[in-house]
């Protein structure tokens, strides 16, 4: 439906100015994406009071990326990536099974059903804490031509 759903993904490169993350196409979030192209990226720090939102539109990558990015994962990694049939019902004797049947064959490659995806920002928002809740909040917003920029009260 139209519950958003956050997740902690592992941002693994920024290339031509797109956020690079890989998953399992046919996961929840897979589907999401497949249905609404519009995402929020949340980084904290929690040490210097800091918050980085940006809001932008994914798409996925070419498969040569995902192939290439695939095989440099470690060897327990490509292996969870292939056994799990990620955000669907399963047991845990399942899971061990599927993974140990792909352990013991004798050909590992990048499943069909998973690769990367690019974000394209349209808005950064930075957010400084400050003291008595008077927090930094500067909008970064993509225009016709350049960047916009304003702040928010907090």
């Amino acid at each position: 439906g139209n519950m958003p759903k956050s997740r902690v993904l592992l941002l693994k490169e920024i290339e031509e100015g797109k956020f690079v993350f890989y998953s399992n196409y046919n996961s929840q979030k897979g589907k999401d994406i497949d249905e609404n192209p519009n995402v929020s990226l949340l980084f904290f720090y929690i040490q210097s009071q800091r918050q980085i939102r940006i809001n932008g539109t994914v798409e996925k990558l070419p498969r040569t990326k995902a192939v290439e990015y695939f095989k440099s994962r470690p060897l327990e990694s490509q292996i969870s990536a292939a056994a799990s049939p990620q955000s669907t019902i399963i047991t845990k004797e399942n899971l061990i099974s599927n993974v140990e049947k792909i352990r013991s064959s004798d050909s590992l490659n990048c499943p069909e059903h998973w690769g990367g995806y690019s974000v394209s920002p349209k808005e950064f928002e930075f957010w400084q804490g400050q003291p008595a809740r008077l927090h930094d909040r500067i909008i970064y917003k993509k225009g016709d031509v350049g960047w916009d920029t304003y702040r928010l009260a907090p």
